[in-house]
C-alpha cells in the first residue's frame, strides 16, 4: 500500500498539523491531527478521520465535534464539454454547498461556487497560457467584490503563485516545490496591505509519499 504523510506549521499561530492518508484498494483512509490532540495528553481534540473514493466521494468525521461532511462527485458532459460536479453537507451546521467547473479546453476552465439558501456565489475563470502560466479572477457576488491569482511554472519543479483579495486588501506569495515521486514542499506568506502594522503571516507544508 502507498501512503502519504502531510505536515502544516503556522508560524502565526505558533500550531502545527499532520495528516496521514493511507491507500488500500481503490479507497483511501486519512487521520487528521492538531497539537492539540497531542500537547499536554493525548486527546480527541483536532482528530478527524475521512475515507474517500477519488473522484466519487469523501466523508469526513469531525472526532471532538462529532460532525460528519459528505462530499460526492460526479462529471456529466455538456455540449460534449466535462462539468465536473460536486456536492458538499455538512451534519452539524446543516450547510450544502455545490461546486462545479466546466473545462472548454486545456487551456480554459469556468468554475461556481453556491451555498445553497445563502445567496452566495462565486465564479471563477481560469486560462493557462503556454502550460506555463495561469490566470485566475473570480467574483464573489455577496462580497461585490473581485480576486485575482497569477501563478507560473518555473523549471518544471517549482511554481511561484501571487494572490490578491480587493475585500481584506491581502496580498499573497506562494512557492511549491514538486519532490517528483517523493511528494512537495509548499511556503505561504501573506500581508495585509491595508493595515502595515500587522505582521505578515506565513505557513510551511510538506507532503511526503511512501510504501507501506
Amino acid at each position: 500500500m502507498k501512503a502519504t504523510l502531510k505536515t502544516k506549521y503556522d508560524a502565526d499561530k505558533s500550531g502545527a498539523a499532520s495528516t496521514l492518508a493511507v491507500n488500500a484498494s481503490d479507497v483511501k483512509l486519512r487521520a487528521s491531527i492538531t497539537d492539540a490532540t497531542i500537547i499536554n495528553a493525548p486527546s480527541l481534540n483536532g482528530l478527524s478521520l475521512a475515507v474517500e473514493k477519488p473522484g466519487f466521494f469523501i466523508v469526513d468525521y469531525n472526532v471532538p465535534k462529532k460532525d460528519l461532511r459528505f462530499q460526492f462527485m460526479n462529471t456529466v458532459k455538456v455540449a460534449e464539454k466535462p462539468l465536473n460536479l460536486t456536492y458538499i453537507h455538512s451534519w452539524a451546521d446543516n450547510r450544502t454547498v455545490l461546486d462545479g467547473n466546466l473545462v472548454l479546453d486545456s487551456a480554459n476552465k469556468f468554475s461556481a461556487n453556491h451555498a445553497l439558501g445563502s445567496g452566495n456565489c462565486k465564479l471563477k475563470y481560469t486560462y493557462v497560457h503556454k502550460h506555463a502560466t495561469t490566470f485566475e479572477p473570480s467574483y464573489d457576488f455577496a462580497k461585490n467584490s473581485w480576486d485575482f491569482s497569477i501563478s507560473r511554472k518555473v523549471y518544471d519543479d517549482d511554481v511561484l503563485k501571487a494572490t490578491y483579495q480587493t475585500t481584506t486588501k491581502a496580498l499573497g506569495l506562494e512557492w511549491t516545490r514538486n519532490l517528483k515521486s517523493r511528494g512537495n514542499f509548499k511556503i505561504v506568506a501573506s500581508v495585509n496591505m491595508a493595515d502595515e502594522s500587522k505582521r505578515p503571516k506565513v505557513t510551511a507544508e510538506s507532503t511526503w509519499n511512501f510504501e507501506v
